[in-house]
């Protein structure tokens, strides 16, 4: 995930349970020619290590294939062996316990950074970026207009990259508008009707359209 002057698209999979249908959904979506950095694999909590290893390794090729980096959420002892190049953790205590194992060779994000203060923590301990806006615990995304804030003042006053979530297609123009370096898109935008690879072309204009807006 390399800093760009460009705002790039980061893709958060659904928890997988099976790996074979998401990685089928994600040469589809990402067949669609449109450029994203990096693909975020969730895996449920409780699977085991090898099934885990095997789930990544099911994906992290499509993904690697057309230019994404893999990241594997909360699951950094795994990263190395399934092939993929690196890890998001949970909060900025996880990623202070993890990234002595992860860098410098592979990349250590933060999520779950619910204050001002969790999310300076994180980038002082070496994230290589940090996400705001993704959903709680509860399944629950935070309000847009929290998001929105939390990236402009990220933007505005530190150098380590901010992802910005959208729970929806509608939030991606706001959040883009704000500042985030990467626009992350979880299962509105697999799960569009339309076709993923149709949602992830629709995403690529709202960037642009952002980018080009003075």
């Amino acid at each position: 995930m390399p800093d760009t002057d460009r705002q790039r698209l980061y893709v958060v999979t659904p928890v997988v349970r099976e790996p074979a249908a998401v990685a089928a959904r994600l040469e589809t979506a990402l067949g669609a020619g449109v450029d994203v950095a990096a693909v975020l694999v969730r895996l449920p909590p409780t699977l085991a290590e090898r099934d885990a290893i095997n789930a990544v390794k099911a994906i992290a090729p499509v993904a690697q294939r057309h230019g994404a980096a893999v990241l594997v959420e909360d699951r950094p002892d795994i990263v190395a062996r399934a092939g993929a190049d690196g890890a998001h953790l949970t909060g900025a205590e996880a990623l202070r316990t993890a990234i002595g194992s992860l860098k410098p060779a592979l990349i250590a994000g933060a999520g779950a950074l619910r204050t001002r203060h969790d999310a300076m923590l994180a980038a002082e301990a070496g994230a290589d970026y940090v996400m705001f806006g993704e959903p709680g615990a509860d399944g629950k995304p935070p309000p847009l207009d929290v998001t929105v804030e939390r990236v402009g003042w990220w933007a505005e006053v530190f150098e380590t990259p901010c992802v910005g979530f959208c729970a929806s297609l509608d939030e991606v123009a706001p959040v883009a508008a704000a500042g985030a370096d990467f626009v992350a898109l979880g299962e509105a935008f697999l799960d569009d009707p339309r076709g993923a690879d149709v949602a992830l072309r629709e995403v690529a204009a709202l960037l642009a359209q952002a980018e080009a807006t003075p």
